[in-house]
Parts: structure tokens; sequence; C-alpha cells
């Protein structure tokens, strides 16, 4: 043990713990005590069944965990603090470049199961606003033998999903571009297009929690003023960009089904479902191009 280790200032696990979730609850932090024991177990290097095996009397350092601590009190993501976040099947990096990954967009993963039963098929694949590259990659992890692109308007969100396309072994069949929507892909057509785009209302961002309106990236958010903006653009889009039998797939947000029910027909297009999250809320909705509008 080298000198600087013998004099790091230390304290017993129960007593760092219960500072931890003090703090984190004065500012308003939800379930305090189980945010402190994961950012304890992470600034530990330990899995939550090692941290039951550790004695609450037990001597350990305290840092980094009160820098940690400092930072999610601040509503700093504890993802961003960790610098990955599971998703589906997978533990992905993640940057403020990009959103983090949500559970409630797992629900695009589960309809696309439902819509294309066949995991053993060469799909290809299209993530428009990929971020993380986490609805690409997770695609990807189901069917073996699909390939697919990301394409994302921030260079830095591209780089960091074939980031993890390399971290997820996945690097020879998903490949990532920064630009403009479709605008570098004229004239490919795909089986299948995921799309979790920007939806939120321009005048609703200010009232986002602060973890999402102090740390994420609002671009990636901001909809517009009725947050349909990148729908009617991605509906306009689909005859060009979709096989004839392929289907689109985009997380929507509350409220929205209606909206994009009337922009959906507008292109030609036909809403197959609008499936709930596991919260209840109207989260994935599933398109397909109408026969009489393929182009």
């Amino acid at each position: 043990m080298s000198r600087a280790e013998k004099h790091a200032a230390s304290q017993p696990l129960g007593q760092l713990l219960a500072h931890g979730a003090q703090v984190l609850a004065a500012s308003a932090i939800e379930n305090p005590r189980r945010e402190a024991r994961l950012l304890l177990a992470y600034a530990l290097g330990k899995s939550a069944e090692q941290m039951l095996g550790i004695s609450p009397r037990d001597e350990v350092q305290e840092e980094p965990f009160l820098s940690y601590l400092t930072r999610r009190a601040a509503h700093e993501p504890m993802a961003f603090i960790t610098g990955s976040k599971g998703f589906w099947t997978l533990d992905l990096a993640v940057s403020r470049a990009t959103l983090i990954p949500r559970g409630d967009s797992e629900t695009v993963l589960a309809c696309l199961l439902d819509y294309c039963p066949d995991v053993q098929a060469a799909l290809s694949v299209l993530d428009m606003g990929t971020g993380t590259g986490c609805l690409l990659l997770a695609a990807l992890a189901e069917y073996q033998k699909a390939w697919g692109i990301g394409v994302d308007i921030n260079p830095d969100a591209a780089i960091l999903a074939a980031h993890n396309a390399k971290r997820c072994g996945m690097a020879q069949r998903a490949f990532f571009l920064a630009g403009r929507w479709d605008d570098a892909l004229k004239g490919q057509r795909f089986d299948v297009l995921l799309s979790n785009p920007p939806y939120i209302p321009t005048s609703d961002l200010a009232e986002l929690m602060p973890e999402v309106r102090l740390h994420e990236p609002l671009t990636a958010l901001d909809g517009g003023e009725d947050g349909m903006e990148a729908y009617r653009f991605l509906c306009g889009r689909l005859p060009y960009l979709l096989s004839p039998q392929g289907v689109a797939i985009f997380e929507i947000g509350i409220h929205q089904s209606r909206d994009l029910q009337h922009v959906a027909e507008e292109h030609g297009l036909e809403i197959v479902e609008i499936r709930p999250d596991l919260g209840g809320v109207p989260r994935a909705a599933v398109l397909r191009v109408r026969t009489d509008a393929i182009t």
C-alpha cells in the first residue's frame, strides 16, 4: 500500500452511505439511498452483489465517491457519471453529444421483433437520429445476419455510435454517418427504418427535469413548435427509403398519436399500430407505405 493510500480519507461504509443519501435527498433526487448506494458501488468498483459482502462498519475511501456525489446532487445524470448505460441487451457508452438511452425506447425493439419475426433474416436497417446507436445496435443484436446504417446530425454522436458498435462487436455490420437525415442516402432503400427523433415542443423544453434540461443536448429533443417537425420530414421520406414490404417504427411523445396519424395519411402511409410502453403511455408507432403510394 502506498503512502498516499494510507493517508486517504476514509469512513465506515454505512456512515458514508447515510451521508450520501442525505445530500441527495436535500437536492430532491428521487430514491436518494438507492442512488447513493449505486454511486458508492461505482466508486469502489464493486457490483451490487459484492456490496452486500461489505460490512457497514468497514472503512472505505471517501474519494471518488464524494466527487461523484457532488455531481449527482447537481442533477447530473448517473449515466454521465459512470459513462455507460444499459439498453436492451447491451451496455453502451454515453456522452453529452447524445441523449441517454431510456427503457421506454425498448418498445421500438419489441415492435420490431413482432413485425419482423424471422431473426435469421438478412435485414437492412436504417436508424435516423441514431444518438448512441442504441436502436440500431439492439436490432442487430437480435438479427445476427442484418446490417444497418445510423445517421446523426452531430458528428460527435456518430463517432460515439461507431465506438459502441465496436464495443458490442458489431463494427462489421453497423455503419454511422454524420449528416442531416437522409442527405447521404439517395437511392438506398431499407427493410426497416427506426427512429427516436426530437419530439418535444419547443415551449415545453424549459419544463423538463433538470437532469435532461441542464445536461442532455436540447437539439436532440426540440421537435419544433408542435413537436412534429421531424415526423413531417420522416413521413415525407418513407416512400423513398423503405423497400416495398418495409416497416418503419418511430418512438413518439405523449398525446402525439392523433397528430402523427394526420401526418402519415398526408404522405400515403398507414399506421399499423401504436403500442404503449410498460407505463401505458403510447410510445411506438409502426408505419408502412400504402401500396398505392409506393414510388
